[in-house]
């Protein structure tokens, strides 16, 4: 992903360079970017009491928030910068810890050729998955081998929201006719989030998210049942949209189950 004042490369030896990675004046930087995120999804209620996180791929480096630091409060001089190649770090700041979020990060960067990943706690993705896990979306006319498919799967069709999601988080750029982005997902198409089941520790779900993303190419999301949802898209403003859009649409979710509405 290209920015308009990239960072220097880093260069061993030189300790200027380290930091050189995480200042510019561009607001768009990865540093920067990431910081400003945080704050706006800390108003959303997304990454209260320091949870989730955002990665920027950046050439072939990775700007990742660090662990512990509350969200609202971060600083370019937080962020941690990988090697993407190498998956070795050129700046660890000397008293924060490495996301737990990095293994989930890489996998989409490298399996999806994601440019940003958003993680967030968000409430309505958790409820989303609760009403999934206990059938409560299931007519009792559905198959009992479907029934288990829908615990595991959320989703949605014939809400006009469904249009801001792309197929597989990367969709494309090329507009129709009409002013329809071509490779996102349509009014009449339903929309389908696979769901993974929560581990103790973070890094734990590497498995089962890439498993989700060779099982459902055309997902640009999983969620995690019990904890949240793992965005990615093409570059930073496709993330954020898609993130947004989601999340409209799992607390719409939530709204039509209280009314007695089905999802699909």
């Amino acid at each position: 992903m290209d920015h308009p004042n990239p960072a220097r490369p880093f260069t061993k030896g030189n300790e200027n360079d380290v930091d050189a990675l995480i200042h510019s004046p561009d607001p768009h930087h990865p540093a920067n970017h990431i910081s400003d995120l945080c704050r706006k999804f800390y108003g959303l209620g997304w990454v209260t009491g320091t949870g989730g996180g955002v990665s920027i791929r950046h050439g072939d480096h990775i700007f990742l928030a660090p662990s512990g630091v509350q969200k609202e409060l971060m600083q370019p001089e937080d962020m941690f910068v990988m090697d993407f190649r190498t998956r070795e770090y050129v700046r660890r700041p000397a008293v924060l810890k490495p996301s737990a979020c990095t293994p989930l990060f890489l996998a989409a960067f490298t399996h999806r050729g994601a440019g940003c990943c958003i993680h967030t706690h968000s409430q309505w993705a958790v409820l989303v998955t609760l009403i999934c896990e206990a059938g409560l979306q299931n007519d009792r006319s559905t198959p009992e081998e479907e029934g288990d498919n829908t615990r595991n799967v959320f989703a949605i069709k014939e809400i006009e929201q469904i249009k801001g999601i792309s197929r597989g988080g990367a969709g494309s750029s090329e507009i129709a006719e009409g002013g329809r982005k071509l490779g996102n997902l349509g009014y009449h198409d339903t929309m389908r989030i696979p769901i993974i089941e929560n581990t103790a520790h973070e890094e734990d779900l590497r498995e089962t998210l890439e498993a989700a993303m060779q099982q459902w190419p055309e997902t640009c999301a999983v969620l995690v049942r019990r904890h949240g949802v793992y965005v990615w898209g093409k570059d930073v403003a496709q993330a954020k949209t898609q993130a947004e859009s989601l999340d409209y649409l799992f607390r719409l979710a939530v709204e039509m189950h209280r009314l007695g509405l089905k999802w699909v």
